[in-house]
């Protein structure tokens, strides 16, 4: 049995620890977005620890994961539910969006590899994504989890996400395209506008 959903609540320092525990992983997350760029991170699967720590270093976001996987089976699980964990820190993080600049977009080359990648935080939970990975496999991690991992964390974030992979010949590069972008693009997104401090980024008054 899965833990319960949580509610996202204001919360002046943005800072929030989640943990969620199935018959399948053992996941703990902490995220200060706030923070410098620091993580600490173990999911059992190294490129997977490497993207992770690309949207804590371009993010600026501090963060922790730890996760115990089943994966004897495969990397399905650890990756999805560490998605799905991650989306929940962040709506107990972001709060009630008071002064959020909301919207974040950002591109990100590396050699022959683009990406684009564009987030708001509506509280309206959609994924497009477009990533023509050349492999099947970056070192541990199967490329068709990424996705899954970007799923899981819109649908508990409550973002809508756009990611483009626009060019690429290497996954590796791919891959860290898209990360390091979504990465800046959360970065935009979670800033604290000076010229709406208090406000609720939306005609309807709430998100």
């Amino acid at each position: 049995m899965t833990s319960s959903a949580l509610v996202p609540s204001a919360n002046t320092d943005r800072i929030a620890e989640v943990g969620r525990t199935t018959a399948e992983t053992r996941i703990q997350v902490r995220v200060n977005l706030d923070g410098t760029g620091v993580s600490r991170l173990n999911t059992g699967i190294g490129f997977f620890d490497h993207m992770l720590e690309q949207i804590a270093r371009h993010g600026l976001i501090d963060l922790e994961v730890r996760c115990d996987g089943d994966l004897h089976i495969d990397g399905h699980h650890t990756v999805e539910d560490v998605g799905i964990t991650l989306g929940q820190a962040f709506a107990r993080a972001v709060g009630d969006k008071k002064g959020l600049r909301r919207y974040g977009h950002a591109y990100v080359p590396l050699d022959e590899a683009l990406s684009r990648v564009v987030v708001d935080f509506s509280g309206r939970p959609s994924l497009h994504m477009n990533a023509p990975f050349t492999a099947a496999m970056i070192g541990q991690l199967d490329t068709q989890l990424v996705g899954e991992f970007f799923h899981g964390f819109v649908n508990h974030a409550l973002v809508t996400l756009h990611i483009d992979n626009l060019k690429g010949v290497n996954a590796h590069h791919q891959c860290e395209t898209i990360f390091k972008a979504f990465a800046r693009a959360l970065r935009a997104a979670l800033e604290v506008d000076p010229r709406a401090p208090g406000v609720i980024p939306s005609t309807k008054g709430s998100l």
